[in-house]
């Protein structure tokens, strides 16, 4: 397996280093041997030709041949191993030959055999070492055995048969324990090597591992089977705002919530060898965004196929379910559209009628009489209803938007202003108006703009009867954007009525038709804004619309739409874009 260290060394390089330091090395003790060994037949710090080792000169100017071929071979074959052992056979005659040249049986460089077998165990296997150990003492034997028949010419000193046949024995039993010796330290080395790299595979694999991990696009989480997170990958992390740290040895609980009954209905599925099923669950981020996700859990094994945990993989879903409320959305938009053509003839018309009718009435009868009073109650609601098929009418059939630059803040000010001398507007409220820069300029159009902050500035006024708080603030945000809120402390909304905010003839609070939430919709969709909706019960609702400076639409990542209604779970968001609102539960 290739490595995942873009820095390590090929084998391939390592082994021809490897052999380049033997090659060199080899020449360089060569020549120390060679420069000591004069010393030594000098008696004296004074050398002297005549006492110059002639065939272990010879020995280093064919180790110098040797060492130009053994470097054009490396460059031209890359069988390393097979250029090992044909140098060690030649090193093992090469000394064979200096020994026929330096006394045979009585000649001090034996030991070189004991040397060569030493080096060849640090780049041999066992077998191979132990192999060159039996092929040098051969050779020992065969030059004893031709110098003491007097098959080649003898150097050293004749001995006799005992003596010779005790000095053979003697070094080909040293020779042999010393290659038993050096073949358990290659087969040590070899094992070090080899866990070396499997070491090095494993930290490949792990690392590999951990990069698949963590360019998976769904949230893994591993858990042990008592549930406690050991593994929380980046899309997790992107998914739940949690960082592996935080979560790192925490329950899955924490996390999910109670998901015990779906932990074990997964694993009876497993069990009998069924698909493993998907559940759908909310979760809170750190930053109070509720999150709609899709999680699937299945048993992690070890290597024995012991389960020694909990893989639980997770999708957010959040985009996908409101883009299945948007499509419901539009269906409804497209089924109002339809309704609302026709609506204005069917009952403004008679509407319209009937109230000249009544008005005709009115101008004949006494003003004390009760009919007087109940023809008064017909027209108050006439107009009512009249009201109400005009704003249904506004909402099925937006009128087009004249943009042009605009000053949020007088805007804001100037619906303040009005909202101020409505009658909407008691002792008991308490209006507040917080604009971080007056000067911001937008490209909106300012009279629909209005339409929207007088429907949510009178919604909360609405929303709190019995008094309380309305705080308008608006700041600009990244991306080219402002924001403004609406935050009242008035009777706050249910899961229900949060969801169905921007539906036209919905539950409202306050008791009306909703239709005037569903224009703000539509005019902020219309100007490529988002609206949020957060809100419980007993608490109040915190509105805010984002606007983007330029009108150019922008791609911005919906916050989840998902009521809630106690404590724990204080976000509930109904998210308006140029796509469509978005919703889920």
């Amino acid at each position: 397996m290739t490595s995942l260290d873009e820095k390590a060394v090929p084998a391939n390089d390592k082994q021809m280093q490897s052999l380049q330091t033997l090659i060199i090395g080899r020449l360089m003790v060569i020549f120390l041997l060679l420069v000591t060994s004069w010393f030594w037949y000098s008696g004296t710090l004074k050398l002297s030709f005549d006492t110059f080792p002639q065939g272990l000169f010879l020995v280093f100017i064919i180790s110098v041949g040797l060492t130009i071929i053994y470097f054009f071979l490396l460059r031209l074959s890359k069988n390393f191993a097979w250029q090992l052992r044909i140098q060690f056979l030649l090193d093992a005659l090469l000394i064979t030959w200096l020994l026929w040249r330096t006394g045979d049986l009585s000649s001090p460089y034996i030991t070189l055999y004991i040397v060569l077998i030493s080096v060849a165990s640090f780049y041999l296997r066992p077998l191979a070492t132990l192999l060159m150990a039996a092929i040098c003492a051969l050779l020992f034997v065969t030059l004893s055995v031709l110098t003491f028949y007097a098959v080649i010419e003898s150097s050293g000193t004749p001995q006799a048969a005992s003596k010779a046949i005790q000095i053979i024995s003697f070094h080909i039993v040293a020779l042999l324990v010393v290659g038993l010796l050096a073949s358990r330290l290659s087969d040590r080395r070899m094992s070090g090597i080899e866990l070396e790299e499997t070491a090095k595979s494993l930290a490949s694999l792990r690392a590999l591992h951990e990069r698949i991990v963590e360019s998976i696009r769904s949230g893994l989480v591993t858990t042990d089977l008592d549930g406690n997170i050991y593994t929380f990958n980046a899309a997790a992390t992107e998914i739940t705002g949690y960082m592996p740290e935080q979560m790192l040895g925490k329950t899955i609980e924490e996390l999910f919530g109670d998901i015990r009954e779906q932990i074990d209905l997964s694993l009876s599925a497993a069990g009998d060898g069924e698909p493993l099923p998907r559940f759908e669950t909310d979760l809170l981020t750190p930053d109070g965004f509720a999150v709609r996700i899709g999680f699937s859990v299945s048993l992690l094994f070890s290597e024995t196929q012991e389960a020694t945990g909990l893989i639980i993989t997770f999708q957010d879903l959040t985009e996908i379910r409101s883009m299945e409320e948007s499509v419901r959305r539009k269906d409804r938009m497209a089924a109002v559209g339809r309704v609302a053509a026709g609506l204005a003839h069917e009952i403004r018309n008679p509407l319209g009628a009937m109230r000249g009718a009544i008005q005709v009435l009115d101008s004949d009868t006494p003003k004390e009489s009760r009919q007087a009073g109940l023809m008064d109650i017909i027209l108050k609601e006439s107009d009512r209803l009249n009201s109400i098929i005009t704003n249904f009418l506004g909402y099925a059939r937006p009128a087009a938007v004249d943009f042009a630059e605009t000053k949020i803040a007088e805007t804001i000010t100037d619906t303040l202003t009005l909202l101020k001398h409505s009658p909407d507007v008691r002792e008991h409220h308490e209006l507040v108006s917080e604009i971080a820069d007056e000067t911001i300029v937008i490209s909106a159009d300012a009279a629909q703009l209005k339409q929207i902050f007088w429907n949510l500035a009178r919604n909360a006024m609405q929303a709190m009867p019995d008094g309380g708080k309305l705080r308008v603030a608006m700041l600009s945000i990244p991306n080219n954007r402002i924001r403004i809120t609406f935050e009242d402390t008035g009777v706050g909304m249910s899961q229900e009525q949060v969801e169905q905010l921007f539906e036209p003839f919905s539950n409202s609070t306050t008791g009306g038709t909703g239709l005037g939430l569903s224009i703000v919709y539509q005019i902020v969709k219309d100007h490529n804004g988002v609206i949020n909706v957060r809100s419980q019960e007993g608490v109040g609702t915190t509105i805010t619309v984002e606007l983007p400076r330029d009108n150019r639409r922008v791609t911005t990542r919906i916050a989840p739409p998902i009521p809630e209604t106690e404590p724990s779970r204080l976000t509930n968001f109904l998210n308006v874009t140029e796509k469509e609102t978005e919703v889920s539960s």
